[in-house]
């Protein structure tokens, strides 16, 4: 079995990405609250929240 965070990030109540994986989440995050600084839309960078799971993965009986 083995462990796997991953992020899910929101703006408002809507999530807008889902199960990014925890190398990627950094540069992901960091990229979205700069565009939404920079652009012109209905959020703020305030809007933006991430929720961090822990995913479990087993494997049963693989034939690899």
């Amino acid at each position: 079995m083995t462990d796997q965070k991953v992020f899910h990030i929101y703006a408002k109540d809507r999530c807008i990405m889902h199960s990014i994986k925890e190398e990627e989440f950094d540069i992901t995050w960091k990229t979205l609250k700069n565009m939404v600084g920079l652009m012109k839309t209905d959020y703020k960078p305030e809007d933006l929240t991430y929720e961090e799971l822990l995913v479990k993965k087993e494997f049963k009986d693989a034939s690899y």
